[in-house]
């Protein structure tokens, strides 16, 4: 259904921003994570742009929008700089203040965008994450066994820019697989038009640069705002996929009351992408929760 929502081009803060717009109502921006595109939110977007404009656009260096130069201390790919993006866009839309979901990586953008500008921001939504810094610290062999990709993206170029270049369709492909706990829940139309955004020129590097600055710039303006003790002052639903572990369940939660004053959260039976394999489910939650904070608009 959102193929035939109004498509366009618009100056985010350094990057040219391409971006789906549909429905009516309150704004609310919806952002992917790695390794795909807008079209993560397929599913859920049509359902939510019933009682809201949904704005989805891709991540600077994914999907249609532009790739940037990167730069030593790998600023212009951190959390930051996509979050000023957001806020260029919204403001281009004619939106100062707005709701904000994120998945994976566009999860990482919300919560930093909800701390660097918490005037923007009336409530925030994060899928499937915990912030940065705490993924790092809590990283052990179980963890970094299963998070492999984490700390090699992250390594100095061209290491896994070589070696994903191989063959970076096949990457693509067999990263977003091995994290559905439902293989059929992405259908092959999808996982081609996934394969083919990644695989574009300078968009392995991009995502590599996304990587490396979770672990440099991302990892660092956590630190700095939790010594500070800057926490998330607005309304946060932290939702997450736990299939059948309690355990992730309590972590989720355990996290994230440290860094919101406002918070909500909610497991889902379902793997890390909970947009694809739930999304009746995830439009509910998100649904009713930012229905609720309608007034902070």
């Amino acid at each position: 259904m959102i193929d035939r929502w109004e498509e366009r081009r618009i100056a985010g803060d350094g990057a040219e921003i391409y971006v789906r717009i549909g429905g009516s109502g309150p704004p609310l921006v919806c952002l992917h994570g790695y390794p795909q595109t807008h079209l993560t939110w397929r599913k859920v977007a049509p359902l939510l742009a019933e009682r809201f404009t949904v704005v989805l656009p891709d991540l600077r260096g994914y999907g249609a929008s532009e790739v940037v130069a990167s730069d030593a201390a790998h600023a212009a790919y951190g959390k930051r700089a996509m979050a000023r993006d957001v806020v260029a866009l919204m403001r281009a839309l004619g939106h100062e203040r707005f709701f904000l979901a994120g998945h994976d990586r566009g999860a990482r953008v919300a919560y930093r965008l909800a701390l660097d500008l918490p005037e923007r921001v009336a409530a925030v939504a994060t899928l499937d994450i915990v912030p940065t810094i705490e993924q790092w610290e809590s990283m052990d062999d179980r963890s970094a066994y299963g998070s492999y990709h984490w700390p090699f993206l992250a390594q100095p170029e061209p290491l896994p820019e070589r070696l994903i270049g191989v063959d970076p369709r096949w990457y693509c492909r067999w990263t977003i697989a091995s994290w559905l706990a439902d293989p059929a829940a992405i259908d092959a139309a999808t996982m081609a038009a996934y394969e083919d955004a990644f695989a574009q020129p300078g968009h392995v590097h991009a995502a590599c640069e996304d990587y490396r600055a979770g672990y440099t710039f991302d990892r660092e303006a956590d630190r700095v705002d939790r010594e500070a003790g800057t926490r998330i002052a607005m309304p946060l639903l932290a939702l997450w996929g736990a299939g059948s572990s309690t355990t992730r369940s309590a972590r989720f939660r355990a996290v994230w009351e440290r860094w919101a004053d406002d918070l909500t959260t909610q497991a889902l039976p379902c793997g890390h992408f909970v947009m694809e394999e739930l999304p009746l489910e995830t439009a509910d939650a998100l649904g009713a929760f930012f229905d609720t904070h309608r007034t902070r608009l």
